[in-house]
C-alpha cells in the first residue's frame, strides 16, 4: 500500500509566477514582444523627422518595420510548432544557400550598396540581407556537426573540421561587405557552441586568440575602422568629424535623466545623432525614456539571456542544448556590442540592438530563431517544483 505525499502544496497554490516560469516559452515569449514593441515604438519616434525629410511621411519606417514585425511573427510561429529536430538535416543546405547569397551581394551589380557597404540584396519589394541569415546558419550548421561528434571534438583535429574552415568562409565573405561588428559576432557565437560542445579550454583559448587578433588586424586596415577605435578612445580629439557620432549618442543617452525627455520630444534626433533609429536607437530610448527606460530593456534581455540558458540547459538532447546556446549568444552578443557602443564601453561597429533597431532582415531572423528557441523549450526537461522546506514527503511501500 502506498502513501499520498503528505504536505506538499497542490500545484494550484504554488505562486503563479512559478507556475509561469516552469513553462519557459511563455516567458521567453513575452519578453521577445516587449521589446519588438519598444522596438516599434522607438522606431517611429526616432525615425519621423528623417522619414517626413525624405518620403513626406513621418511613419515610412514604421511601417516598413510592421511588415518586417508581421512577417516576423509568421515565421516565428512557424519555428515554435515545428519540430527543431527537422532542422538538422536541413544544416548542409541551408548553409550552402546561404554562402551562395553572401557571395552574390559582393558581386558588382547584384548587391545594393548603402553607406559604403554592400549587405543587401534586392529582389523586386524584398531587401534581404544575407549576413543576418547566416548568424542563425553558421549555428544551426556547428550545432548539427558537433551534436554528431561527440567526445571526438577533443580531438583538435576533429575539432577543426569542418567548422572552423566554414567559419572562416563565412566570416571573409562578410568582411568583404565590409561588415565587421557581423563577423565578430559569428566567430563569437561558435566559439560559445565549442564550449557547450565539450571542446577543450586551451583550444577554445587560442582560437579565440586568433580571432581577437584577426579583429585587430583588420581595424587598422581600413581608415574609417582605425578613426573608430581612435574616436573610441578620445572622442573629442576630432569632435566634429570621427568623435561626432560617439559624442552626439552620449549627449542623447545622458540628457534624459531618470525618466527622460518624455516619447517623442527627443532633440538629438532631429538630424544630430546619424542613424537615430538604426544603430543608435538605444541613445534615443536613454534621451526620451531616461535610465529608467534604458534599464528595462536592459533588464528584458537579461531575462532573454536567462531564459535562453535555461532552455538550453533543460533541452531534450544534444542538438537542442547546442542550438539553444548558440542562438542565445548571438542575441546576446549583439545587444551587448550595441549598448556598449552607445554607452562608451565599446567601439562603434555597425551592429543593431536586436528586435529593437530599424531593420526587417534582422528583426524577421531574430524572431525565427527565437521561435527555434520556443520549439526547443516546449520539448524540454520539466525542472520539479522544489519543496517548502515546512513540507515532509512519506512514503509507505507494501513489500
Amino acid at each position: 500500500m502506498t502513501s499520498a505525499t503528505a504536505g506538499a502544496p497542490p500545484a494550484a497554490s504554488r505562486p503563479r509566477l512559478g507556475r509561469v516560469f516552469d513553462k519557459p516559452h511563455l516567458p521567453l515569449l513575452l519578453t521577445c514582444l516587449a521589446l519588438v514593441s519598444i522596438g516599434l515604438v522607438m522606431i517611429l519616434s526616432a525615425s519621423s523627422i528623417q522619414a517626413y525629410s525624405r518620403f513626406g511621411t513621418s511613419f515610412s519606417y514604421f511601417n516598413r518595420q510592421m511588415v518586417g514585425f508581421g512577417l516576423g511573427l509568421f515565421a516565428m510561429a512557424v519555428m515554435a510548432r515545428s519540430d527543431y529536430r527537422k532542422l538538422r538535416p536541413l544544416s548542409r543546405p541551408l548553409l550552402a544557400f546561404n554562402v551562395a547569397l553572401l557571395v552574390a551581394v559582393i558581386m558588382p551589380g547584384l548587391g545594393s550598396t548603402r553607406g559604403g557597404s554592400s549587405r543587401w540584396l534586392i529582389m523586386g519589394p524584398v531587401s534581404i540581407q544575407p549576413s543576418e541569415m547566416a548568424k542563425l546558419t553558421l549555428i544551426l550548421f556547428a550545432a548539427s556537426v558537433l551534436e554528431a561528434k561527440g567526445v571526438k571534438i577533443r580531438d583538435p583535429r576533429e575539432l577543426a573540421i569542418p567548422v572552423l574552415p566554414m567559419t572562416g568562409l563565412i566570416a571573409l565573405l562578410v568582411v568583404a561587405q565590409p561588415d565587421l561588428g557581423t563577423t565578430i559576432i559569428l566567430g563569437g557565437s561558435v566559439l560559445v557552441v565549442l564550449f557547450l560542445a565539450g571542446a577543450r579550454l586551451p583550444h577554445i583559448g587560442l582560437l579565440s586568440l586568433g580571432g581577437l587578433i584577426s579583429v585587430v588586424v583588420l581595424a587598422f586596415t581600413r581608415s574609417y575602422r582605425r578613426e573608430r577605435v581612435f574616436s573610441f578612445l578620445n572622442p573629442w580629439a576630432d569632435p566634429w568629424d570621427s568623435g561626432y557620432q560617439v559624442i552626439q549618442g552620449q549627449i542623447a543617452l545622458g540628457s534624459g535623466g531618470f525618466f527622460g525627455l518624455g516619447l517623442g520630444a527627443s532633440r538629438q534626433k532631429w538630424s544630430y545623432v546619424p542613424n537615430a533609429h538604426t544603430d543608435f536607437i538605444y541613445a534615443i530610448v536613454g534621451e526620451e525614456l531616461g535610465l529608467a527606460g534604458t534599464l528595462t530593456v536592459l533588464l528584458l534581455f537579461v531575462l532573454l539571456l536567462y531564459l535562453g540558458i535555461r532552455i538550453a540547459r533543460q533541452a531534450p538532447d544534444r542538438f537542442g542544448m547546442l542550438l539553444a546556446g548558440g542562438i542565445t549568444g548571438v542575441i546576446g552578443m549583439q545587444a551587448l556590442i550595441n549598448m556598449g557602443a552607445i554607452s562608451g564601453l565599446l567601439p562603434i561597429t555597425g551592429v543593431p540592438l536586436p528586435l529593437i533597431s530599424f531593420g526587417s532582415s534582422s528583426l524577421v531572423l531574430t524572431m525565427a530563431s527565437v521561435g527555434v528557441l520556443l520549439s526547443i523549450a516546449k520539448r524540454g526537461k520539466r525542472t520539479p517544483a522544489r519543496q517548502s522546506p515546512g513540507d515532509n514527503t512519506q512514503a509507505t511501500v507494501k513489500g
